[in-house]
This record gives C-alpha cells, structure tokens and sequence, in this order.
C-alpha cells in the first residue's frame, strides 16, 4: 500500500506491564510509536486480574497522543484469555496482541472472540512457536478474513521452544525472520521484529535493529524505553533514503518519461516498484515529522 491513510510510523513499539501505573504515566511522555500494555509475560498469575483493570481505564484515561495503543491479552487456554478479551473489545484500544497462535484456527478463534468489538478494533498476533514458524503463509491468509493487520516476532519464547540459543547474530533465527517478513508483505502485514534482551548496551541493540531493517521489518518491539530512540533512528528514512526517493519520484515526472516502466536515474535502472517505494518512504518520513506526540 502506498496511499497516507495506509502508512503510519510503527518503527518502536514498547511493552509495558499493566500492572506498573508509573510506568504506564511515563509511556505517555515517551517518543515511541506504540504502547504495548501487557497481561501476559510480565503480568505475575495473582495480578491479572488487576492488571486487565489498570489497562482498560489507562486506554479510557487517554492521554497516548498520536500513539497507537494495544493491549497482550492472555491466551485463550489460560484462565484469564476469555475475559481479557472480553474487556479488550469495549476498551476503546487500538489493537489487542494475542500470543502464541501456531494455526489459522487460533486466528480464527481470537477474532470470533473480538465479535462485539467495535470494526476498528485491529488484531495483532505474536509469531513466536514453531507452529507458527510452520504454517506462516497460512496464518497471513486469515488477513483477508479476520481483524488480523500486524505481526510481531516473539523470538524469546521461540528460542524456548525451539532449544536454540539467542546469540546477538540471531543466527539460528536469520531464515524465519526472513521467511516472516515474505509472509507477511504477501498478506499485506505489518510485522515487528522480536525484543532485544541487551538493553544495557545500546551499540548491540543498534546492531540487532539494523540488522531488522535489513531483513524489512517495519519496527522493532523493545522491552526498555532507552530503546525507543536508537530504534525510531534506525528505521525512520535517512537523509540518503529520502534524497534517493526524492530523484526517482522527480524522474518519473519528467515529460520525456511519461508512461515508462522503466527508466535510468543516477545511472542505474529504476522500475514502477521503485517509484512505488520512493513514495512509501516519502510519506513516512513526513508523518514522521508531522506528527505530534502529545
């Protein structure tokens, strides 16, 4: 997609737990693009409850600005999914993030649960069990079918699962986060890369985030808010990105090259798809700019 009202800024999104009221007032202060109030991982089995509560009135407080705000509800197989749900849908969030879906089944459940919720209500879905590692271009389907819009990369618990190590190359991960990425710009998908565990040293959490634009992750989902600014650097468009986009989009306006499919710029030759990006990174970059947070 290419047109504004399909672009937005998704470069940082930070997980928060509920059940932290001071962090959850400090998140509205902060530079990142999402808001991710957790009840799962970071939620302790004897404040859910509670946590569920404090999410629902913080995203009725308000106060987010231009971020999008979403909620990690339990898994529908725990004691707690149904009803973090059920409160999820007449929230007034954004999204409501499910964990752990491994089939187009586990979709098709979580959205049959958001039934009553109202239709802007966006399903986002963690990718993080080798079940899901599995059957990804069946999972991207249930796009055209569901509230699905958005991936994330649970790469801590896949490790788990998986035995493997998470070493700072994430080499044993490179081919799924790849295969991820394909999935989900077939099926039209926002998709975030995993956390980085090293948030003391912010050179190796750089390193990692590149290496997600590399791989074409939109963002980066980060677990510390010193996070938030090194990742927005690393996947806003550089001042090179945009004075490239700037001469493709200039070029293809030229007269003599009306109707062409294909044409030389800088001495390289630039296709309709290059325009179409050109365009893409031009409009992120001034709702970057324009947006503000407060």
């Amino acid at each position: 997609m290419t047109t504004s009202q399909a672009i937005r800024p998704r470069r940082s999104a930070l997980y928060l737990p509920a059940s932290n009221p001071k962090a959850i007032a400090k998140a509205r202060t902060l530079p990142a693009d999402i808001v991710i109030l957790d009840l799962e991982d970071a939620v302790a089995p004897e404040m859910k409850e509670a946590a569920r509560e404090a999410a629902v009135a913080a995203v009725r407080e308000g106060g987010f600005g231009t971020r999008e705000v979403a909620i990690r509800a339990n898994g529908l197989d725990t004691p707690w999914g149904a009803e973090d749900l059920a409160a999820i849908a007449q929230s007034g969030v954004d999204a409501v993030l499910v964990p752990k879906v491994s089939t187009p089944q586990d979709i098709a459940d979580y959205n049959a649960a958001l039934a009553g919720a109202p239709p802007a209500l966006q399903l986002w879905a963690m990718i993080e069990t080798c079940g899901s590692v599995l059957r990804l271009d069946a999972l991207g389907e249930m796009a055209a079918s569901t509230r699905l819009s958005l991936w994330v990369m649970g790469t801590n618990d896949l490790a788990k699962e998986m035995r493997a190590r998470l070493r700072p190359d994430r080499g044993p991960f490179l081919p799924m986060l790849g295969m991820a990425v394909a999935a989900a710009r077939a099926h039209g998908l926002t998709i975030l890369d995993g956390v980085c565990n090293e948030f003391r040293d912010l050179a190796v959490f750089q390193t990692e985030a590149k290496q997600g634009l590399l791989y074409g992750f939109d963002g980066k989902s980060l677990i510390h808010p010193d996070q938030i600014e090194p990742c927005n650097a690393v996947f806003s468009p550089s001042k090179a990105d945009l004075a490239w986009a700037a001469g493709v989009i200039a070029a293809f306006a030229l007269p003599e090259n009306a109707g062409k499919g294909a044409i030389r710029v800088d001495g390289k030759m630039t296709e309709l798809l290059h325009l179409e990006e050109a365009r893409r990174m031009v409009t992120l970059a001034e709702m970057i700019a324009g947006a503000p947070r407060t």
